[in-house]
């Protein structure tokens, strides 16, 4: 049984830190690509944050987070990290990772087959 299972959540003030982590269980994820996606307050889709292919490293991220957030991953520790900096009160959202088959990193939530159960960012200004 897959299992994404994120944590790293918390409440930072504007322009602090946090690194997310996103541990996998239940196959093998070499051939596939994980995303980072947001909900935020009052919103009804989940938002793309960032993906990057667990076989080569490839990544991408949403114009709203370049050079703000860096997505990683930790192979050996089936890990998936998102590390936010410089975050902005509108970054407050849960946070969800997932993952999708599939080598190359993509931004459309209805791609990806398995979810976590998501963490809390929240950003005071």
């Amino acid at each position: 049984q897959v299992q994404l299972v994120e944590s790293g959540g918390g409440l930072v003030q504007a322009g602090g830190s946090l690194r997310l982590s996103c541990a996998t269980s239940g196959r093998t994820f070499s051939d596939y690509t994980m995303g980072w996606f947001r909900q935020a307050p009052g919103q009804d889709e989940r938002d793309f944050v960032a993906a990057i292919s667990w076989s080569s490293g490839s990544a991408t991220e949403a114009d709203s987070v370049k050079g703000r957030f860096t997505i990683s991953r930790a192979s050996a520790k089936n890990t998936v990290h998102l590390q936010m900096n410089s975050l902005k009160p509108e970054d407050t959202a849960v946070y969800y990772c997932a993952a999708r088959p599939g080598r190359l990193p993509k931004m459309h939530r209805d791609e990806y087959d398995y979810w976590g159960q998501g963490t809390q960012v929240t950003v005071s200004s």
